[in-house]
């Protein structure tokens, strides 16, 4: 940890970055800092309690705009950033991302796209057990018990979009739910627009979503929302090869793409 302090510390005082974008300990859990002196890079935390994405924060223009920044990445967090390289939402060189392992040891810095994609290249992903568990759980249902049981979780949905404001990729001005001419998902909750809503926003995820839970990690009823993102990142990487650099694969095509996902 004293590696990261002093490594943030140092790139502050040279001017070399405005802000660093980590993690402090809050109240219970640790909680997001944008550090933007030494004196608050004292205050940095990096350990298996720091799962939140901060990407996320990469895409606010009030926060970052204009500002060179560095930042506190998991493996999953660089997936997101990679991604949003992809997609022209950074600027090469404009971030500097520590990549860190769960217990804050063995610090690398990266500073092109190229570092970033061979990095996770080369890493192993992190286990994902417990979503694992569920998605075979849910797949072990008949039809008609899976739909009741995703009907009953998403008819608690009150629509506050804590999944949309937690994940890095939901980056659009307007989204698809504050379109009314026409009106493509219905804006009250109810167990239909519920699911509507949640449909519509795993498959804009397709091929772009980085797989890091923070979409369920962020839902104040503790909805399973994050196993639907989950399962359609295994789909993607079944029928489209690794989700690493692949892009959205609802806007993009290639003659060697399966087709025996459709039915």
């Amino acid at each position: 940890m004293n590696e990261l302090k002093s490594k943030v510390k140092e790139l502050l005082g040279s001017k070399e970055i405005d802000l660093f974008i980590g993690y402090e300990q809050g109240t219970r859990l640790p909680r997001p800092l944008l550090a933007a002196s030494c004196e608050e890079a004292d205050r940095l935390i990096f350990d298996e309690y720091c799962t939140g994405n901060l990407a996320v924060y990469l895409t606010r223009k009030d926060l970052v705009g204009g500002k060179k920044v560095g930042i506190a990445a998991s493996y999953y967090a660089m997936r997101s950033i990679s991604r949003l390289l992809d997609e022209n939402q950074l600027q090469e060189g404009a971030v500097k991302i520590f990549g860190l392992p769960p217990d804050g040891a063995g610090l690398k810095v990266f500073e092109t796209v190229a570092e970033v994609k061979q990095h996770l290249q080369e890493a192993p992903a992190p286990p994902k057990q417990v979503e694992d568990g569920w998605v075979k759980e849910i797949e072990e249902m008949p039809a008609a018990e899976r739909w009741r049981f995703w009907a009953s979780e998403l008819s608690k949905c009150f629509r506050c979009y804590a999944c949309r404001a937690a994940c890095p990729m939901c980056y659009c001005t307007k989204c698809i739910v504050e379109v009314n001419r026409p009106q493509w998902v219905q804006p009250w909750a109810a167990t239909a627009s519920n699911m509507e809503w949640q449909i519509n926003r795993v498959m804009h995820m397709a091929g772009r979503c980085a797989d890091c839970g923070a979409c369920g990690a962020a839902c104040p009823l503790g909805l399973p929302v994050h196993i639907i993102a989950h399962k359609m990142v295994e789909m993607v990487t079944q029928n489209f090869g690794e989700p690493a650099g692949k892009g959205n694969v609802l806007s993009t095509f290639s003659p060697n793409d399966k087709e025996n996902f459709i039915r």
